[in-house]
């Protein structure tokens, strides 16, 4: 992906709720309120949590806290335990899970990190979840708290809070950091391709099985951006091997996916991208004469034209602004063009989610916007300090940094290149995954600038998958997020229609409003609902059933329309 500024993905994730004059008996106000004094009570209870509690109530293992005991430790979990309580600057009980560095090769210095969380939800016994951020580079702690882990620590927040939308609550789930070169760990990196990736992968996977006695299990892949090309590879290898005891891949979802030409991603879809947003982007009129007129003369234009129709009329080439190898010529860089001129502007543009505004917030990670950025006082990220790597077994001498300071592949001329060429091209991996599980789901952020939601459509509709070549008719069905109860402030996320998704032959391709590039750290209950979808919990993305872990929670009635849900039907009981 094109770096510019950092090589990245992931930022603020906000509720803003504006109401009219609030007044008595107002329905908001009653509901906010509500939700207000069930968090303090909340609070209150979990301070309380431990009170009276025997030491024979608790494993003897502990990690630097509380016990971190569970139904999933033994003998050899047990040195990977994660202490439930007494976590850094967590002060409420983590669930069971277990943290460190596993082998690639046994007796090999090459070792990768992980951070599982088992699940408590019967549903999910014969599955587990794998979780990939992209980069290349980029650690898959960034999803952890800044997504779908059970705690979050958002840009700006002030410390962790409880993630009400934590994956785990669905799945048993783990969050690799990979390739060799990303955040803890360790080795020398020497791939080369995604051929070397997916076979390193491969090995660190089954040990990881045999740790946790996992064999047999459904794996489903997930992940954001770079890792749209990791994964449809990865995928593609462990199908490969046709035997189910440690690769039974039953589905992937990919979250603003690097699954093609950087310049298709960005190029291509700039002007309109900009066209759509316009709020963010205030540009004058010589300057929007002067990107149309490129757009134009590039033929950015005519190819999405083209490509974006219903059924698709036949393959299209790249388009006279694009090299053969992919890149985009000087004189057509309609992206870098339009981010100089944004800079000018508001020179705190975030790429990842067009609407952020000055100032740069604080981010513990330090990653708040188009670039990474500590303020004064605050020399290490969170997971770079010496207690955190405790307290997950990391090596003490790791330099974490949230994507690497150093490519993690060696490939080309400048030994710093993934060879392989994108997963979504035909011929290629994201195919093929496609033809053996029928469970694909490519999800779009709409606020994203790194990988715009018209460049990936372009891209799949252009792609020839299970005897036919791309969407036989425009995915536009309602994506509906249910109605749902939020029990503390500090973790709230929407409900109601929030994009729109079609379905042709095993591929599912879903828009998401609000959402910038980390998919299901912008609107968390977004991500809740098409993990419920890839699991196979529900029918598809216009169900309008609840929360598979809030099955009475009530919904609206009627059609759904193209719009919000009825304000009452959201605001529910409290």
């Amino acid at each position: 992906m094109r770096t510019l500024l950092s090589p990245v993905f992931t930022f603020l994730a906000c509720l803003a709720i504006t109401t009219p004059a609030v007044l008595a008996g107002d329905p908001i106000r009653d509901r906010l309120n509500a939700i207000q004094e069930a968090h303090l009570r909340g609070r209150s209870a979990r301070h309380d949590d431990h009170a009276g509690r025997s030491a024979d109530d608790l494993v003897a293992r502990t990690v630097g806290g509380e016990a971190a005991g569970g139904r999933w430790l033994n003998d050899r979990t047990a040195p990977f335990a994660v202490a439930r309580t007494g976590f850094p600057n967590v002060s409420f009980e983590l669930p069971e899970s277990y943290a460190g560095l596993l082998p690639i090769d046994e007796g090999g210095d090459r070792e990768l990190f992980f951070w599982f969380v088992p699940t408590e939800n019967e549903a999910a016994k014969d599955e587990i979840v794998i979780w990939l951020n992209g980069g290349p580079g980029c650690s898959s702690m960034f999803g952890f708290v800044k997504e779908n882990g059970p705690f979050n620590w958002m840009v700006g927040q002030y410390e962790p809070v409880k993630n009400h939308y934590a994956w785990n609550n669905l799945s048993n789930v783990v969050w690799i950091e990979q390739p060799v070169g990303t955040g803890y760990s360790r080795g020398i990196p020497t791939a080369k391709s995604e051929d070397d990736i997916v076979v390193e992968f491969g090995k660190f996977w089954k040990n990881f099985i045999d740790l946790f006695d996992l064999k047999e299990r459904k794996v489903y892949i997930t992940g954001e951006s770079y890792a749209g090309r990791y994964i449809p590879y990865i995928a593609d290898y462990m199908l490969h091997q046709n035997e189910t005891t440690y690769f039974n891949v039953s589905g992937i979802m990919i979250y603003d996916p690097a699954i093609d030409y950087e310049m298709i991603h960005e190029d291509v879809p700039t002007l309109s991208m900009i066209e759509s947003n316009r709020n963010s982007f205030p540009f004058n009129d010589t300057f929007n004469d002067f990107l149309q007129n490129k757009s134009a003369v590039c033929g950015f234009d005519d190819l999405l034209e083209k490509g974006l129709t219903f059924p698709p009329e036949g393959h299209f080439d790249l388009p006279i602004g694009a090299w053969p190898n992919g890149t985009v010529k000087d004189d057509c860089a309609t992206f870098s063009d339009a981010a100089r001129a944004i800079f000018l502007l508001n020179p705190c543009f975030n790429y990842y989610e067009v609407s952020q505004l000055c100032p740069v917030p604080w981010d513990v990670l330090g990653f708040p916007s188009s670039t990474f950025y500590l303020p004064r006082g605050y020399p290490n990220p969170y997971f770079n300090r010496s207690e955190v790597k405790a307290a997950l077994h990391a090596p003490a001498d790791a330099n974490w940094t949230v994507c690497a300071e150093h490519p993690v592949f060696v490939g080309g001329e400048d030994n710093s290149t993934d060879l392989s060429p994108p997963s979504g091209h035909n011929g290629g991996p994201l195919a093929r995954v496609i033809e053996r599980t029928n469970n694909v789901i490519v999800g779009q952020g709409s606020l994203d600038m790194v990988v715009i939601t018209k460049g990936t459509l372009l891209s799949l509709n252009n792609l020839t998958w299970n005897g036919a070549q791309g969407f036989s008719k425009a995915p536009a069905e309602p994506f509906y997020v249910p109605a749902h109860d939020v029990p503390f402030v500090e973790s709230m996320s929407g409900s109601g229609v929030f994009g729109s998704w079609g379905r042709d032959r095993g591929l599912t391709f879903v828009t998401t409003e609000l959402a910038g590039h980390a998919l299901p750290g912008f609107v968390q209950s977004a991500g809740y609902r098409q993990l419920e979808v890839l699991l196979g919990r529900i029918a598809n993305l216009s169900d309008t059933s609840p929360f598979t872990t809030q099955p009475d929670y009530p919904q609206p009635k009627g059609p759904l329309g193209k719009g919000n849900t009825p304000l009452q039907a959201v605001l529910g009981s409290v």
